[in-house]
């Protein structure tokens, strides 16, 4: 398993957006307007108070209901994923009859893609559709048409009017190709591991949280600090990704990309990364959203330590309901035992 060094979430001073790697900045209005289009989107507004925190009570609410929304979902999920299993299983059998009857085609273009989706792993699946949602996000920034839909719906700022939408958009969206790549590199990467560890059906759970509690985490330290600007970037949530597996499995070798003859302990690489975000938060370090990747791994190691037995072990009495609401009668029955 190959590790970059670090997914890193964009964080955008006023007129430009700065991503992992080398600096990357949107047009300024000067040659957005030779170009042909405007950027008088909702950038950071000077005039909002340098700690204005009770404008923070709308996203605390906004963090809480989708968290438990996305942790209900997920569980209903599972419960219906289980109850047509056996279904699945005699449509497959059937499939496979039927296939040995008819003539085979060469080259025949579906099966080719279907082969190649079943030798992907469950966690590449899983992530498969996210990082199309990346790269779709992503081309949407080349039109210019789109550009103040997506300066003020995806990208993460306390003080635009837009503040709760953007938490979980702004997960989504990239600036920069190198950014979406680093970023979707790393979470391809700990998907096998985090899925395994989770199951499909809880890690979207968590990685959908994750981006919004990160995304909340962020607003706090610039209204903090005063500093406020737009972010963007799926960082947060990858670091949830990362910090999760690298403390379920401390001892496994990781290596960076480019450099893979350097090997080292995915505990020895969580601690440098926690203790560098942590570094650039309180030295004002002004090239990366510091902030929302320690919120993330934060919640990530949180999580795998306790939250799973304080939130997924006890998803069974939305599951009876759920139950008890398909089949209109009484009578238990749950989604089964989660995979963790």
């Amino acid at each position: 398993m190959w590790l970059p060094e670090g997914p890193k979430k964009a964080e955008v001073k006023k007129g430009e957006m700065e991503e992992a790697g080398p600096k990357q900045t949107v047009p300024s209005e000067e040659v957005a307007q030779r170009k042909g289009y405007s950027l008088q989107a909702e950038t950071p507004a000077l005039h909002i108070p340098r700690r204005s925190f009770g404008k923070l009570l709308k996203p605390l609410v906004f963090t809480v209901g989708f968290t438990g929304c996305s942790f209900g979902a997920a569980a209903i999920w599972q419960y219906e994923s289980l109850k047509s299993r056996v279904q699945s299983y005699f449509d497959e059998v059937r499939t496979d009859w039927l296939e040995k009857l008819r003539p085979q085609k060469q080259g025949d273009i579906r099966k080719q893609v279907n082969q190649w989706w079943n030798s992907l792993s469950e966690g590449q699946r899983t992530v498969t559709g996210i990082i199309g949602l990346n790269v779709l996000v992503f081309c949407c920034w080349r039109i210019p048409s789109l550009q103040r839909a997506m300066i003020t719906y995806f990208t993460s700022n306390p003080a635009s009017k837009a503040l709760c939408f953007p938490m979980i958009l702004s997960t989504f969206s990239h600036y920069s190709l190198f950014h979406m790549a680093a970023n979707m590199y790393v979470l391809w990467s700990f998907s096998s591991s985090i899925v395994s560890l989770l199951g499909p059906e809880q890690f979207m759970a968590v990685y959908l949280s994750a981006g919004v509690i990160s995304t909340f985490v962020s607003y706090l330290a610039k209204t903090a600090t005063g500093r406020l600007g737009p972010s963007l970037g799926a960082s947060g949530a990858i670091m949830t990704v990362l910090a999760a597996v690298c403390t379920k499995m401390p001892e496994a070798k990781l290596a960076i990309i480019f450099l893979p003859m350097f090997t080292f302990t995915a505990g020895s690489a969580l601690k440098a990364i926690v203790a560098m975000d942590t570094a650039g938060l309180f030295l004002g370090w002004k090239f990366f959203d510091h902030a929302a990747h320690l919120g993330g791994a934060l919640f990530g190691i949180w999580y795998v330590s306790y939250g799973h037995e304080l939130i997924w072990k006890n998803r069974e009495p939305l599951v009876k309901f759920w139950h008890d609401l398909r089949t209109k009668g009484p009578g238990g029955g749950g989604g089964g035992t989660g995979s963790f």
